[in-house]
């Protein structure tokens, strides 16, 4: 994966909301954090486009090794009849055949390895992008209680904020969060299936996910029961 695609991953996973809001100048704290979570989105897009590429090429390498170790294999039939008739000059030209074969397989061997274990890396960037995506929209939501509960105990109190307050301003970029992701799947053509193709794999992610804790939990109770 390319080195500045692992930063922004590392530093959008390990930052804290406090410091990707303030990397947003001239913005509402819940415009700056709702921005944040967008981009977390589209880095897991990113990875998930890195990560099509390296399963590309992983099936691309096994397919190629597949046929590099049949037809070698098939030389090797070959060799034994050339030899049972006395054709020496086809037993070499087959042996010089495995031999060149043999010096890729190795090679082949390594892309194969390689990839899967560049699959795994990717795959737990996205896990991990991710988790960061959830507590982040969580910690939205608890900023947007807070800052509901703070006009409520204002109106409470007779005191009306200014126009130009800052309620005003969240309470309008609260409204371009909503639009944003419940109502994507209105727009049209192609972006509409894009948003639909999303939105189910964000749903098998998080069955993913429930499989995985559940497992763990049964794991654990397991444990627990034996000892």
């Amino acid at each position: 994966m390319a080195e500045g695609l692992v930063a922004r991953v590392t530093r959008l996973v390990s930052g804290g909301v406090n410091q990707l809001v303030d990397s947003i100048e001239n913005a509402s704290p819940e415009t700056a954090m709702s921005e944040a979570i967008r981009e977390v989105d589209r880095a897991v897009d990113q990875v998930r486009d890195e990560l099509a590429g390296v399963l590309a090429n992983k099936h691309l390498a096994n397919t190629r090794l597949g046929d590099t170790t049949t037809r070698h294999e098939e030389l090797q039939g070959q060799v034994a009849l050339a030899v049972q008739e006395g054709r020496d000059d086809l037993a070499e030209a087959a042996i010089a055949r495995q031999l060149d074969l043999e010096v890729q397989i190795p090679v082949l061997e390594a892309a194969v390895s390689d990839a899967s274990r560049e699959e795994k890396e990717l795959e737990g960037y996205i896990g991990a992008l991710q988790a960061r995506k959830r507590e982040m929209e969580t910690e939205l939501d608890n900023f947007r209680k807070a800052q509901q509960q703070s006009s409520a105990d204002g109106a409470a109190s007779g005191i009306a904020p200014p126009r130009n307050s800052v309620e005003s301003k969240t309470r309008k970029a609260e409204e371009t969060f909503d639009w944003i992701m419940k109502n994507a799947t209105g727009l049209p053509g192609n972006q509409a299936a894009g948003m639909e193709d999303a939105s189910k794999l964000a749903e098998l992610d998080e069955l993913s996910r429930k499989n995985r804790v559940s497992e763990r939990l049964a794991a654990l109770k397991a444990s627990a029961s034996d000892g």
